[in-house]
């Protein structure tokens, strides 16, 4: 195979390299302009369109500008709603000036439960024993004038029966050291003897009365802090009406807002459509892109090139010794003789 054949088929092969060249340049292109129609689409399909929706309570309202797109949204309630709610608009009014008249109307609470926490204080200024000591003391002091009368009794008694020195019933000192009972009549004995056991009495009543008066003062505090937290509940509770008109009235205004929602949530559900419309614009772009990019004649020239068989028939065609005259019908040769 000569010169020529190699040139030839390298000529070939470059044309069909240089054609398949355009034809996957050309399908690129199909598909970049695909792939730019399926954002397109798929941006459109994605655009909010809200829906006007109409119910019992209200309708919904939508406003849109030149592009097409929202500008603003909104609902208009039912006239009878609005005149529930204009009706509960009142009675919130009264309920709300209840409510500041609460903290005075509840201010004697506030006022008793300071005078209790004072008193409670009080109380429990003193130990149980303190209160013990001072519970003997007061009890003496109620006894002292009795005892006395039946003392200066027991001794005219006794001056008159004449046994006035009768002393008898003395007893020694303890094995501790302390002295022992003195000598004394029985009456005087009898009526010491009842003074003893009524201080003992005094005594045991002593101890409790030293704890009640710690109950008592506590128990003063308790109540002090049970009216002031009356006093804060009371004054919360005077919400309560205004707070439940309120709440009636936002009831309805929910009810008048059903059609808005609705508007939105059915708006809303058509931008799912965006990626559907994209994967069906881009779906054909990919299959048709090895369809664009192959080229039969770049192909065919390109493979001509590369095939021996073919190289040789043209290295034949071109030879020195090939006779021309076969295509014409003559046996001359190509031009004025021998190429």
């Amino acid at each position: 195979m000569g010169v020529e054949a190699a040139l030839i088929g390298g000529g070939a092969s470059l044309l069909g390299g240089a054609r398949g060249g355009r034809s996957a340049r050309k399908a690129a292109q199909t598909q970049a302009d695909a792939q730019t129609r399926a954002a397109q689409l798929a941006a459109e399909e994605a655009r909010f369109r809200p829906v006007g929706v109409t119910t019992r309570f209200g309708q919904s309202n939508f406003q849109t500008g030149p592009d097409g797109r929202v500008t603003g949204a909104g609902y208009t309630l039912d006239p009878a709603l609005r005149a529930y709610q204009d009706r509960f608009m009142g009675l919130a009014g009264g309920g709300l000036s209840q409510a500041e008249m609460a903290q005075q109307q509840f201010a004697p609470l506030q006022q008793g439960a300071q005078g209790l926490f004072g008193l409670g204080q009080q109380y429990l200024a003193q130990s149980p024993q303190q209160a013990a000591q001072q519970y003997i003391a007061g009890q003496q002091e109620l006894l002292a004038p009795s005892r006395e009368r039946q003392m200066a009794q027991l001794q005219n008694q006794l001056f008159q029966t004449g046994r006035g020195g009768l002393a008898v019933g003395a007893t020694g000192a303890r094995p501790s050291g302390a002295g022992g009972l003195g000598a004394a009549s029985p009456e005087l004995e009898a009526y010491y003897n009842a003074i003893a056991q009524q201080d003992a009495q005094l005594a045991a009543g002593a101890q409790q009365a030293g704890m009640d008066q710690a109950r008592f003062g506590a128990g003063l505090l308790s109540t002090g802090g049970n009216l002031l937290d009356q006093g804060y509940r009371g004054q919360t509770a005077a919400l309560g009406p205004y707070e439940a008109y309120l709440a009636q009235m936002k009831q309805l205004e929910a009810l008048g807002q059903q059609p808005l929602d609705l508007g939105i949530n059915i708006g809303s559900k058509g931008q799912s459509n965006a990626a559907a419309a994209a994967m069906l614009s881009t779906a054909p772009s990919r299959e048709s892109f090895a369809a664009n990019a192959f080229n039969p004649f770049a192909t065919a020239l390109t493979q001509a090139g590369q095939n021996p068989a073919f190289q040789r028939g043209l290295g034949n065609l071109f030879s020195p010794s090939y006779n021309y005259g076969a295509f014409g019908g003559g046996s001359g040769t190509f031009g004025e003789g021998q190429y």
